[in-house]
């Protein structure tokens, strides 16, 4: 009967992703500091409509194009996260893998394993990110 018990709650804790990020990134990241200042001052929808993309714990979000965080898994010797995202663009759904790493409590460095397409983004899903204090998701 324990193992029974022991199994089960091994199973919900084996499916359950969000323990596995209880202490992943918190609150809402832009690609600099004058963003975010600007997403206070405007609304951080103005920003994105202009084609920045937000970072949360929830994933990259940008206009016509974002990245499900799936599954996050945190690393033991360093302040980072293994991160499996599912991906979209008009037309074209893809998978991608990134670290996300936090260089100090404002920012947060993101590397994808994905390799650049020089057609798209200059940077792909790669980048650092700063938080914005005071600003939410919409």
């Amino acid at each position: 009967m324990a193992l029974g018990r022991s199994l089960c709650v091994s199973m919900f804790v084996a499916a359950s992703p969000a323990l596995a990020a209880d202490d992943f990134i918190e609150g809402v990241y832009l690609q600099s500091e004058e963003l975010c200042a600007q997403a206070k001052k405007d609304t951080l929808q103005t920003l994105i409509d202009a084609g920045n993309i937000v970072l949360s714990a929830h994933g990259l979000q940008g206009v016509e194009y974002s990245c499900e965080f799936v599954q996050v898994s945190k690393a033991t010797r360093s302040p980072s996260w293994a991160v499996t995202a599912i991906c979209q663009e008009p037309g074209y759904v893809f998978p991608d893998v990134l670290s996300v790493t936090q260089m100090n409590p404002t920012q947060v460095d993101l590397v994808s394993v994905r390799p650049i397409d020089d057609e798209s983004e200059a940077s792909g899903n790669s980048g650092s990110y700063h938080l914005c204090e005071g600003v939410a998701l919409p």
